[in-house]
C-alpha cells in the first residue's frame, strides 16, 4: 500500500463522512462511518486482500455497520452500496443482474416468489379470512398471549417445513398482528418469534427454505432424505423452543381476565366480508401450495408458481390489480436486489471463497472438524450476509473439497456423496438456516416480516431481534452439532 492509495483512502472517506452528514445522520454517526470505513480498507489492505477485494469489503461493511445502527432505512443503505459497487466496476451490470460463472447475481427466483406471493395475500386480505384465523387462534388459546405465541409458532413451523417459510410469514404476520392489536400487546415479539419459528421449520424439509432448496440442487439430495436428516434436530430444536417461550415471556406477557373475555366475544363468522372472493382465491391459494408440492416434478421454479398464482388471482379479482400491486413491499424487495448485488461482488473479487476456503483449510481434511467448522461458521457467515448468496458461494467451495478429498471418484456426485463428504452438506443446511435466525437481515422471511411491521406502525430494530435471535440459534447449533456427531462423525 503506497503514499498515493493512502491519499485516495482519505479523500474517500472525507466525502463519505461529508455526504453522510449532509444527509443529516448526524456529526458522530458520519464521523464514525468515514474513520471506520478508512480504517478498515487500511486494516484490509496490510492483510492478504488486494485493492478490489478492500474495498469490496470496506463498502459492504460500512453498508451493513449503517443498515444495523438505523440511522438510515436499509433499502436506502443496501442500493446505495450496491451502486457504488456498480459503478466502480467491482461488479458488472450483466453479472449483478444475471450471474456469470461463480456469480449469482440478483436471485430472481427469490425476488419474484416474493412479488407473487405478497399479490396474492394482499388481495386475499380483502376476504376477512386472515380475521377469521385471527379469532379462532385467540380463542383456541382462550386469549392467553403465552399460548398464543405457541401456537402461532407451532403453525407457522409446520406450514414452513410443508410450504416455504416466505410464503408461510407472508400469512401469519398479519394475522399475528391483528392478535396482538386485540389484545393490547405489543406485536414485535409475537411476530419475532413467528418468524423464528419459521427459520426453524423450514431447515426440516427439501422446500423449506430456499438454501435447502439450492443445496438439494447442488448435491441431488431428494426430498425423504433432507426429512430424514434435519428432521430430528429440528423437531427438538422447536422443542427447546417453545419451552424458551414460556419461560422468557411466561412473566412478560399479562392481559386482563377483560382483555381476555374480550377476545372470547369476538365472532369469528362475522369475519368474513367478501364469500364471492374467498371462494375464488381459495381455489387460487390451493392451487399455488399445489405447485409448491409439486414444482419440482413439474420442472417449474417456485417464483414461476407464485407468479401464476398471482397472475390468476388477478384474473378472478374484479377490482383491478392496482391496489395488489401498490401494497407489495417494494422497499423490501430492492433491499433483496441490494444486498444480492452487494454480495455479488464480494464473491467476484473473491472475498467469500478466501473466506470459505481459509475456514475449510484450517480443518486439514478432518471430517468432524470440517463438518463442525462449516455448521457454525454458515450460521454466522448467513446471518451477516443473508443465507441464499451465501449459500450458493459454499456450495462451490463444498464441490471443490469433495473433488480434492475423492480425485479417484468417475464423477462428482460420487465424491459428493462420500461418507467424509456427505456430513458437510448437512452442516452447510443446519447452519445457513438456522443462522438465518441470527440478525434480521439473516434471512428471508426476517426481512419480508420486518417490512409488514414497520408498515404496521411496529417497526423491529436490528437490536431487538438479535436478543432474541441469537440465544434461539444458539440452541438449534447446539443441538445440531449434537446430531451431526451422533450420525455421522462418532
Amino acid at each position: 500500500m503506497d503514499i498515493y492509495e493512502l491519499v485516495l483512502v482519505l479523500a474517500a472517506g472525507l466525502a463519505l463522512g461529508l455526504g453522510l452528514y449532509r444527509l443529516r445522520l448526524g456529526l458522530v454517526m458520519a464521523l464514525v462511518s468515514s474513520v471506520g470505513g478508512a480504517a478498515a480498507y487500511v486494516a484490509l489492505r496490510l492483510t492478504v486482500l488486494d485493492p478490489a477485494q478492500a474495498v469490496t469489503a470496506t463498502i459492504f461493511l460500512v453498508a451493513y455497520g449503517l443498515i444495523a445502527s438505523e440511522h438510515l432505512h436499509k433499502t436506502t443503505v443496501a442500493l446505495s452500496g450496491a451502486m457504488a459497487m456498480l459503478v466502480i466496476g467491482l461488479v458488472t451490470q450483466a453479472e449483478a443482474f444475471h450471474g456469470h460463472g461463480e456469480v449469482e447475481g440478483v436471485d430472481w427466483n427469490t425476488i419474484f416468489l416474493l412479488i407473487g406471493m405478497m399479490i396474492i395475500v394482499n388481495i386475499m386480505r380483502h376476504t376477512g379470512v386472515f380475521e377469521y384465523i385471527a379469532i379462532r387462534a385467540a380463542k383456541l388459546a382462550r386469549g392467553e398471549p403465552v399460548a398464543i405465541m405457541v401456537l402461532l409458532s407451532v403453525v407457522t413451523a409446520v406450514l414452513s417445513a410443508a410450504l416455504d417459510n416466505v410464503t408461510t410469514v407472508l400469512l401469519i404476520a398479519p394475522v399475528t398482528i391483528l392478535i396482538a392489536r386485540s389484545l393490547k400487546s405489543d406485536p414485535v415479539p409475537f411476530l419475532v418469534f413467528v418468524v423464528l419459528a419459521s427459520n426453524i421449520g423450514g431447515t426440516a424439509t427439501l422446500i423449506g427454505d430456499p438454501p435447502n432448496i439450492m443445496i438439494g440442487s447442488s448435491a441431488r439430495i431428494p426430498f425423504l432424505e433432507f426429512l430424514k436428516v434435519n428432521g430430528p434436530p429440528i423437531v427438538a430444536t422447536m422443542v427447546v423452543y417453545l419451552a424458551t417461550i414460556r419461560v422468557v415471556m411466561g412473566k412478560r406477557l399479562r392481559v386482563t381476565a377483560e382483555q381476555r373475555q374480550h377476545v372470547m366475544a369476538f365472532r369469528e363468522d362475522e369475519a368474513i366480508t367478501n364469500w364471492s372472493l374467498l371462494r375464488r382465491s381459495g381455489v387460487v391459494v390451493a392451487l399455488t401450495l399445489l405447485g409448491f408440492f409439486f414444482h419440482g416434478p413439474l420442472g417449474l421454479e417456485p417464483a414461476t408458481v407464485a407468479l401464476a398464482g398471482a397472475a390468476l388471482m388477478m384474473l378472478l379479482h374484479r377490482e383491478g390489480p392496482e391496489e395488489a400491486l401498490r401494497e407489495v413491499e417494494w422497499p423490501t424487495i430492492f433491499f433483496f436486489i441490494g444486498l444480492f448485488i452487494m454480495v455479488s461482488a464480494l464473491v467476484k473479487v473473491g472475498v467469500v471463497a478466501m473466506l470459505g476456503e481459509g475456514v475449510l483449510g484450517l480443518t486439514r481434511n478432518n471430517t468432524a472438524a470440517m463438518t463442525m467448522l462449516v455448521l457454525w461458521f454458515s450460521a454466522l457467515a448467513s446471518g451477516l450476509v443473508d443465507n441464499i448468496p451465501f449459500v450458493a458461494t459454499m456450495n462451490a467451495l463444498i464441490h471443490g473439497v469433495a473433488t480434492t478429498m475423492h480425485p479417484e471418484a468417475t464423477d462428482f456426485f460420487g465424491a459428493a456423496h462420500a461418507p467424509d463428504v456427505w456430513p458437510l452438506w448437512w452442516a452447510l443446511s443446519l447452519g445457513a438456516c438456522l443462522g438465518g435466525n441470527l440478525t434480521l437481515v439473516g434471512a428471508s422471511a426476517n426481512v419480508v416480516v420486518s417490512g409488514i411491521s414497520a408498515r404496521a406502525g411496529h417497526p423491529i430494530s436490528f437490536v431487538r431481534f438479535m436478543k432474541y435471535g441469537v440465544p434461539i440459534t444458539l440452541q438449534g447449533l447446539v443441538i445440531s452439532s449434537i446430531w451431526l456427531w451422533l450420525k455421522f462423525l462418532r
